[in-house]
């Protein structure tokens, strides 16, 4: 009598609480096969209501041992509606908006200190290896590997070099493919050893500018660094931009937890992480778009002034995306 008894009392409890349960489940269905925009405005208020009155049944169904069946669909039923209710219901179009319009320049706005070092240990290293291989063009070894100069040392013939600037295939393409690699894995290095105390990422820094100054002391002793500027340039305004700021973001964790503070260490690392993730993948976005420069802007536009005009351009247009118009804004 008493299973009866029970059964009578969930089949009373189900149907006079089921009409509210299928319509939070419709409106559930609609959303997750448009979106919110598929319900009106009623329908959008309605929605906690019926919430609520579906976790209160839920609630009842556990205390009193009803139908398994019934509860089970209630908690799937309460968990569609809490994400829908609580959760974040932005796109995927909607996040990446987000993100260009304002996290990601926000990131790098606050790293702004951090940047203007990283590039000063950048132009450091170029300066200093630039002086060492005009004196002495055997310290070019000392800062290029073989598979990163590609023929292109100070052994190799004026017209070599030259003809290497202005001649896609070949060896072109073989330094160009390794120096987008090399500069690649120089920005993550530079973000992951910055948590280091930042120490390691100045060193790579520096060593990275060692590397583009060798270069640039080769070329100019040929009297070509006006040309060697115009093809680094075309691509390496972004790609140093994105290594520099993928070194400051490194730099920002790692300051962090040197000098956390009032806080703990792993409490600054924590919050300083934030931005400086959300600037390494904007640097990824960087590199991207640089390597679509090196691979054909570069092959395409040969002559010297279009190629610098590119060269300022692209850094106008990186300047004024994330600085301009922003500064007023306190991180």
């Amino acid at each position: 009598m008493s299973d009866e008894n029970s059964l009578l009392d969930s089949t009373r409890f189900r149907r006079e609480r089921e009409a509210d349960w299928r319509r939070l489940d419709a409106l559930l269905e609609r959303v997750a096969k448009k979106s919110s925009k598929a319900l009106s405005e009623e329908e959008l208020i309605d929605l906690p209501r019926l919430y609520r009155s579906t976790l209160s049944a839920l609630s009842v169904a556990r205390t009193t041992s009803l139908d398994k069946n019934a509860v089970s669909y209630l908690e799937s039923l309460c968990t569609r509606a809490y994400f829908f209710i609580y959760g974040s219901r932005s796109t995927f179009g909607e996040r990446v908006s987000s993100f260009l319009r304002r996290d990601w320049p926000d990131a790098i706005r606050r790293l702004r200190n951090e940047t203007l070092a990283a590039l000063a240990f950048l132009t450091i290293g170029a300066v200093a290896a630039f002086m060492l291989v005009s004196n002495d063009p055997d310290w070019f070894y000392s800062f290029v590997p073989g598979d990163l100069a590609a023929g292109r040392t100070p052994s190799a013939s004026t017209e070599s070099l030259r003809g290497a600037l202005y001649e896609g295939g070949g060896g072109l393409s073989v330094f160009a493919t390794s120096l987008f690699t090399h500069n690649a894995g120089i920005a993550i290095f530079a973000f992951a050893l910055g948590f280091a105390f930042c120490a390691p990422t100045a060193v790579l820094l520096i060593w990275n500018g060692c590397i583009l100054g060798a270069f640039l002391a080769v070329y100019v002793s040929r009297g070509l660094g006006f040309e060697l500027g115009g093809w680094l340039l075309i691509h390496g305004v972004t790609e140093l931009f994105a290594i520099a700021l993928a070194g400051a973001a490194g730099m920002h964790v790692g300051w962090a937890i040197a000098d956390p503070g009032s806080r703990t260490r792993l409490q600054a690392a924590a919050e300083a992480s934030r931005p400086a993730g959300l600037a390494l993948a904007g640097v990824i976005v960087m590199l991207f778009f640089a390597g679509l420069l090196e691979g054909f802007g570069r092959q395409l536009i040969l002559n010297d002034t279009a190629r610098y005009a590119v060269a300022v351009g692209t850094g106008a247009l990186w300047c004024a995306y994330f600085y301009v118009g922003r500064m007023e804004r306190r991180p």
